[in-house]
């Protein structure tokens, strides 16, 4: 169990997260968060997003307070919709190593287009 940031006055973007003990019996999760932002790779905008994380936990549950400081760190960072989504379900799966993990991504409406992004572990082989 790692809890460096719960309960703590933390006032910068966090590159990690915390997590605690996984209780007995629990199924899936899911976490979702429409404050999510990062920066077009091409034009330098802002790109707004909802992100949904659904995993089974094995013995690690992410501290939700972290993962808010976690997204925070994607505001200047310049990624694809696609990209931030597989960087999102890398770090769930290296930090509390779960039996499965999606992580779906929604860029909200630019120029007409909103995109889905879906990264799952372990990965989908069927195409």
């Amino acid at each position: 169990m790692t809890t460096r940031y719960l309960g703590k006055p933390v006032r910068e973007p966090i590159d990690d997260l915390d997590t605690f003990s996984a209780p007995e019996g629990i199924g899936t999760i899911t976490m979702t968060s429409d404050e999510v932002t990062s920066l077009c790779p091409v034009t330098g905008q802002p790109d707004y997003y909802t992100v949904q994380i659904r995993y089974r936990p094995d013995r690690h549950c992410i501290e939700s307070k972290s993962l808010k400081l976690y997204f925070w760190h994607f505001r200047q960072q310049s990624l694809y919709c696609e990209q931030l989504a597989v960087t999102i379900r890398d770090k769930v799966v290296a930090v509390c190593q779960p039996r499965a993990c999606t992580v779906t991504l929604v860029q909200k409406a630019r120029g007409g287009i909103t995109i889905e992004a879906v990264s799952t572990y372990p990965e989908d082989t069927r195409g």
